[in-house]
This record gives C-alpha cells, sequence and structure tokens, in this order.
C-alpha cells in the first residue's frame, strides 16, 4: 500500500483529495506538489473514515481540541459531549488525551461520534497500562502505538525527540519549570531510571514502520517546550528543535507524513523567532501549537493569552493550533469551557489567516462582508458571518435599546448618521 505522501510523488490521489483541494480553494496539483515535499499533511488512517483537513502551507489555519479523563475525574460521557462540542463550534480536529479509567472504551467512543481527524498520545496509556511508568519495557511504547493505529486513530504525538544529549542539556539549564510536558516527562523519567535511550527515538525507523502501514501521520512532540516565560526560548528547546528536523527527514524518506509541536509559554516578541526557526530546521513542516501563551498570569483567562499568541504565531507561519481553555492550569475543562477555548482559538485562525499566504484573499473577503452587512445594519447576515452566531444573536435580542442600531450608539450611530448624510447630499 502506498501512503498518500508516496501518492503524492507520483501525481496519484484518492478522489477525496479534491474535496479537500476545493474546500481551500486550491489547485489539486498544488497541494499535490506540497503534500509530496511534506509542507502539507491530511491525518487520515486507512482504517477510518474522517472529513480529511490539510494541514500547513497555503491552507486554512486549523483548530485542534483536547478532550479526556484524568485518573481524578472519569466521565466518558462528558469526554464524548466535549468532542462533540469540539467539532460543532469549529474544531478541525480532536485529540483524546485521556489518563483514567478505560482508555481503550473511551477512544473508541469519541472517535465514533466525531468526524474530524482524530489524535492521540500513545505513551499515556502505555504508562497506564504498566502500572508504574518506570517498569515499561521497550515493547511497551510500541505495543500502544500499534494498538491505536488498529483503532483508527489519524495521527499521534510521540516525544521521539528526546535523547540522551538533550537530557544532559536539560540538566545543565536554568530552567525554572524544567519538563511540563508530560509524554516528556515520562519519556525522561523512564530513561533515567532505566539508563536506556528514548526507545521511540532509538528505534525510530522501526517506528515509521508501524505507521505507515496504516498511514497515520507523526506529530513529533516537543518534550522541552518551555512552561513558563522564564523558560522560554533557550537552548534546551532549540536543541530539540534540530533533532525534529532530522526525524522530519526520516519521515519524508520513509513516506511517512510528519507534523511538528512547538511552545509553550512565549513571550510576543520572541514568537517569530521560534516559529521562523522551527520551520527553517524542519524545511517548512506543518507547525502544531499550542498557543503559545503570551504570560503566566491569565489563569482563568489562558484561552485569551493563547489565542494572542496563538495569531501571532500564525502569522509567521504556525499551521495547527491546539485550542487553550479558560482552564488550563487549573482543572480539567468542562464542556462550556471546551467551546471557549475552540471559539478563542478561531479567532485566532482566521486572524492568522488575513496575512496568510494562500488564504488572505479568501479571509479577507469574509471581514469585507462583515463590512458590508454593517454598512447597511443587516444584523441577519452580520449573525451568519460571526464566528459564533448564537452568542452574538443572544447579545443583540438582549440589548437594552431596541433601536435599529445596536444600544451602544442608538440613534447617534455613526455608520447611520453619516450615511443619512451623504444621502440628503445625494454623495
Amino acid at each position: 500500500m502506498e501512503t498518500l505522501i508516496e501518492q503524492a510523488r507520483k501525481g496519484k490521489y484518492p478522489g477525496w483529495i479534491e474535496d479537500v483541494a476545493r474546500f481551500e480553494e486550491i489547485d489539486v496539483n498544488t497541494l499535490l506538489r506540497l503534500i509530496s515535499k511534506g509542507e502539507v499533511v491530511i491525518p487520515r488512517n486507512v482504517r477510518r473514515e474522517c472529513v480529511p483537513k490539510a494541514i500547513g502551507r497555503f491552507v486554512r489555519t486549523k483548530i485542534n481540541a483536547n478532550v479526556g479523563t484524568s485518573i481524578d475525574y472519569v466521565n466518558v460521557d462528558e469526554e464524548v459531549e466535549k468532542a462533540k462540542t469540539a467539532e460543532k463550534y469549529g474544531a478541525d480536529a480532536v485529540m483524546d488525551l485521556s489518563t483514567g479509567g478505560s482508555i481503550d472504551e473511551i477512544r473508541k467512543r469519541i472517535m465514533r461520534e466525531v468526524n474530524v481527524p482524530f489524535g492521540t498520545v500513545p505513551i499515556y496509556q502505555a504508562a497506564r497500562s504498566a502500572g508504574v511508568v518506570v517498569e515499561m519495557d521497550e515493547d511497551d511504547f510500541f505495543k500502544a502505538v500499534e494498538k491505536q493505529a488498529k483503532d483508527g486513530v489519524d495521527f499521534m504525538t510521540i516525544h521521539a525527540g528526546v535523547n540522551w544529549t538533550s537530557v544532559e542539556r536539560l540538566k545543565r539549564s536554568n530552567r525554572l519549570l524544567g519538563v511540563v510536558s508530560r509524554g516528556g516527562a515520562i519519556t525522561i523519567g523512564w530513561m533515567l531510571h532505566n539508563e536506556k535511550e528514548n526507545p521511540y527515538y532509538e528505534n525510530f525507523d522501526y517506528l515509521l514502520e508501524i505507521l505507515k502501514e496504516y498511514d497515520i501521520t507523526i506529530s513529533l512532540g516537543d518534550a522541552f517546550r518551555p512552561g513558563c516565560i522564564h523558560d522560554a526560548s533557550d537552548r534546551v528547546k532549540f536543541m530539540e528543535f534540530i533533532v525534529l528536523g532530522e526525524l522530519v527527514e526520516k519521515c519524508r524518506n520513509a513516506g511517512v507524513q510528519a507534523m511538528v509541536e512547538g511552545p509553550g509559554h512565549v513571550p510576543v516578541d520572541e514568537i517569530e523567532t521560534s516559529v521562523k526557526a522551527m520551520k527553517y530546521v524542519t524545511r517548512n513542516a506543518p507547525l502544531y501549537l499550542l498557543g503559545p501563551l503570551v504570560t503566566d498570569i491569565a489563569a482563568g483567562y489562558d484561552h485569551i493569552a493563547a489565542a494572542i499568541g496563538a495569531a501571532v504565531a500564525g502569522m509567521y507561519g504556525a499551521d495547527l493550533i491546539c485550542y487553550v481553555t479558560p482552564s488550563e492550569h487549573l482543572a480539567l475543562p468542562g464542556v462550556d469551557e471546551v467551546k471557549e477555548g475552540v471559539i478563542a482559538a478561531k479567532i485566532a485562525a482566521h486572524a492568522a489567516d488575513l496575512v496568510k499566504e494562500g488564504q488572505r484573499e479568501r479571509a479577507r473577503s469574509i471581514d469585507y462582508e462583515m463590512s458590508l452587512a454593517r454598512k447597511n445594519l443587516d444584523w441577519e447576515k452580520q449573525f451568519r458571518l460571526a464566528i459564533d452566531p448564537d452568542k452574538a444573536r443572544k447579545i443583540w435580542k438582549n440589548r437594552k435599546s431596541k433601536s435599529e442600531a445596536c444600544s451602544m450608539c442608538g440613534d447617534l450611530c455613526a455608520i447611520k448618521l453619516v450615511k443619512e448624510a451623504l444621502e440628503k447630499k445625494n454623495i
């Protein structure tokens, strides 16, 4: 079986590629060229039907939503509802990060309920199955990958960029929070206890064989992403960038689609450097970012801090935004927090598309239509074009004034006043 990237290199493609190209408003041959170079990925396991989504250069900036249980709270129905809510409000992908309960059952149920690409972090299940993290054997790392691949998972975050060299660099760093990546911490803890190399790094070719069989897209996890502003842009992070760039080349040579994950917490003036560095060392691999969060003090509002960072990152080349909810750093999010996180990320993604090569004209045409609707006080069209039509309509209906304009200006509506004045002068 040829993977999608192998087919694209031969000018071949499955029929659904035409639907993707049409949605992205891009020529099919251009899309194939981008896929063949590894600059666009379309996560889609051969065992699962889903609405395919293109991630990368020249296509729309996409959004991922994380759901999943914790060991402290397991409610499968609620996680399913979160996933469906995320998809309803615009998530282009959903990841199950469950660490509590029957991980197999949770994963399969959510996959049945959503139609977008579905991702996981297999090492979470490997760690839970072992009972004690450090007692996993090397086979456990790969058994979890194979099990989830057979179930139909479309993309997997795997922290293969961790190795002894980067761990030694971490030891010599002055990091405040050390490692905040859960998958990265599991891997590093296992390495230090067993005094062995990361199995995913050491046996990367074997990992690629498993992924290739199911045409799974690998999302190369950033184990050393900075978890606070103090740790942003340090040498540990950049060392991992270099390793990830090398692994991306191995993926492409093996015919496996790959994207790369990035930080984390980064001040606004350092986002450009981070994004461009990652894009450079990976030769324009699709970039998947959590945020980045531009401050550490937005507890309860981290979805806003992340949206600010995501918009800036998208301007410089980020392709997939992992949403952040208001519950980040505080608690497992509820359904309402999931919706807020998706909406905030969607605003950031559209803001990025307003300046993104290949999407600028499409995105700006939407804003232009909204401006026309505002000029004409066409409320129904404004609701239709809004990122969250339901909320916009609810706020408008509950306004104190019932004039044609909004209650902020009422009869002093600037747009209405000038429009009427110009009409009287026949201008």
